[in-house]
């Protein structure tokens, strides 16, 4: 073993364990929780029994100690070594920040007008409008809440709200009213809401099969519910979805699609969901749609409705705009909300839709003639 370099006098050298050079222990040892000194075994306290900063002119009993002379100072090589490695992830942290800063995540929403579609909302999957916003379109863009593949409505709870229907769900075979809360995180009910596409609340209700489908706009009252007539519905499990956009206390507003099963006592029994196709003809109206659709990619559809005659229908706005189109996910009814450029192609309107995953999707088109809405409904198979 190499003899230990001599100190100067006054001049404590750190304690050598071993040949090893084993690294120094930080903390231990004393009994008031003082941190030890590096290099001194069995985390020696700092200071003495006064409590105050050790001060290398005096000794633990307060003599005085001798000057160390000029001199060369021996470096513990654990010291210098703990040092470097310190020093070197403070480094990597600060090079990690600033990269981060100068390449900010790229936006996977795809291409076209719906790249700035779910991946560029904010947080929770909010968008913002000015106080009091009246319809717009968002570009044509599909709105979806952060998280999961871009399907909303899954959750009876979300960003903060939760959707709190009343007791009592709507009796087969006869009409009654649908009524619900929409609360806050201290459970308060929200009674503020931004005008978002004519309305303050759209409520989607849709069968679990998928065969039954309502478009509604219910009524607030001062104590924050909601409530909307309903026609009579068949038995079996239907989704309800609150579509609404929230101001928060501090002037915030979160787009939010809440989501809840009611159940209609009676006897169910499913339908099979209509075979794909790309035409629906209600009330003599014809709507046919053209595009390629992608999963995980925006991607144009264009309708268009043509009445008896075969010429186009003389589409009127709805909602602020000429058409209305929801799509829901077989199996778990994922949500889709989508609406069209704010702009008609010639007699067409174009929507731009990502499907979120492959599945059969059952696409809801509402368009108005003549002051009545009528809805267009499209089986769509993804592989």
């Amino acid at each position: 073993m190499p003899e230990s370099p001599s100190a100067p006098p006054g001049v404590d050298l750190p304690a050598r364990s071993d040949a090893t050079d084993a690294p120094p222990r930080i903390g231990g040892g004393a009994a008031d929780g003082a941190v030890g000194v590096p290099g001194r075994s069995g985390g020696e306290a700092v200071d003495g029994a006064d409590g105050r900063a050790g001060d290398p002119a005096s000794g633990p009993d307060g003599a005085a100690r001798a000057t160390a002379p000029a001199g060369p100072v021996t470096v513990d090589r654990e010291t210098l070594r703990l040092a470097l490695v310190v020093g070197g992830l403070v480094l990597a942290v600060l090079l990690g920040f600033g990269l981060g800063r100068l390449n900010p995540p790229a936006n996977p929403a795809g291409t076209g007008p719906a790249a700035s579609t779910g991946a560029g909302l904010p947080a929770g999957g909010a968008h913002s409008h000015a106080p009091g916003t009246g319809a717009h379109s968002h570009d044509g863009a599909t709105v979806t809440q952060g998280g999961g593949d871009g399907a909303t409505g899954l959750s009876i709870s979300a960003a903060g709200y939760t959707l709190v229907p009343s007791a009592g769900a709507p009796a087969a075979g006869r009409a009654g009213d649908l009524r619900f809360q929409i609360r806050d995180e201290q459970r308060r009910p929200v009674t503020r809401f931004a005008v978002v596409h004519d309305k303050p609340m759209h409520v989607i209700v849709a069968r679990r099969d998928l065969s039954g489908y309502r478009h509604l706009h219910p009524t607030m009252a001062a104590d924050g519910t909601w409530s909307v007539p309903v026609t009579p519905f068949d038995p079996g499990v239907w989704r309800m979805y609150a579509d609404f956009t929230a101001v928060a206390d501090d002037g915030r507003q979160v787009a939010v699609v809440l989501g809840a099963d009611l159940t209609v006592p009676g006897t169910y029994v499913p339908r099979p969901l209509p075979a794909a196709a790309t035409s629906a003809t209600v009330d003599g109206f014809t709507a046919t749609w053209t595009g390629a659709p992608e999963v995980g990619r925006s991607v144009p559809l264009r309708f268009r409705v043509t009445g008896a005659g075969g010429g186009a229908a003389a589409l009127e706005p709805y909602l602020g705009a000429y058409g209305h189109l929801v799509a829901l996910r077989e199996g778990d009814l994922g949500y889709l909300h989508v609406h069209p450029e704010p702009v008609r192609d010639g007699d067409a309107v174009t929507f731009w839709l990502t499907a979120p995953g492959p599945g059969r999707y059952r696409m809801f088109l509402d368009f108005q003639v003549g002051g009545v809405v009528r809805t267009a409904a499209f089986t769509l198979t993804m592989a």
